[in-house]
């Protein structure tokens, strides 16, 4: 097995403290790929997009919801225009976030995962899936239309596993996540994690 940043507890990256394992990344990581990724952020959006990420951070560490730190972040970034990407099954929420972000002063354009009413078969799909609904999710037609919106951030409410991904790859703008769909923990998923010894030890294992 090949150990990584998962498997270490130590965290002298961090905080500085204690001995590098003999496994870490930042002791044995080849010097042309930290110069290159450091190279990126002399590239101007890459620095201004780190630089409010900090002052997020920085100026409401613990105050802010997450719903708080997406407009400071987008306040930052003097945007104006945000893109919501979301499952029709939380239409409800993204309307709600929609209404924030309006009372907030920003212009909001959403579209829906079903948008475009196409079916599942088109595109390859096998038809056993029209089980949970014959229209298919369509995140790629999601980002083209916020695209086509010009909207600066996209925010993502619950698409699913996969589309999310194909959604990330398509959108011009910048992307951050809402919500994160987990239909059985309430859109929790970290929930299973923080129950991985207990409650859903069994469950998690193959």
């Amino acid at each position: 097995m090949e150990h990584s940043c998962v498997d270490c507890a130590i965290k002298k990256c961090n905080t500085g403290k204690g001995k590098y394992p003999e496994f870490c990344a930042t002791e044995h990581m080849p010097d042309e790929v930290l110069a290159d990724a450091m190279a990126c952020y002399e590239e101007k959006e890459n620095r201004e997009v780190s630089v409010a990420a900090a002052r997020v951070e920085y100026e409401h560490y613990c105050q802010y919801t997450r719903v708080q730190e997406i407009m400071a972040f987008a306040e930052n970034m003097h945007m104006k225009k945000l893109g919501i990407a979301t499952c029709v099954g939380l239409l409800n929420e993204s309307r709600t976030l929609a209404r924030i972000f309006r009372d907030n002063g920003f212009e909001v354009y959403g579209i829906a995962c079903k948008a475009g009413a196409q079916k599942k078969t088109s595109v390859g799909i096998p038809e056993e899936c029209n089980a949970v609904g014959a229209n298919m999710c369509n995140p790629i037609l999601q980002a083209k239309m916020l695209n086509e919106a010009g909207t600066e951030l996209n925010v993502v409410v619950g698409l699913c596993v996969g589309h999310d991904s194909l959604f990330y790859k398509y959108s011009n703008a910048l992307c951050t996540t809402a919500v994160t769909k987990d239909r059985v923990l309430g859109h929790n998923p970290v929930a299973a994690l923080y129950t991985a010894e207990t409650y859903y030890k069994d469950k998690l294992k193959k």
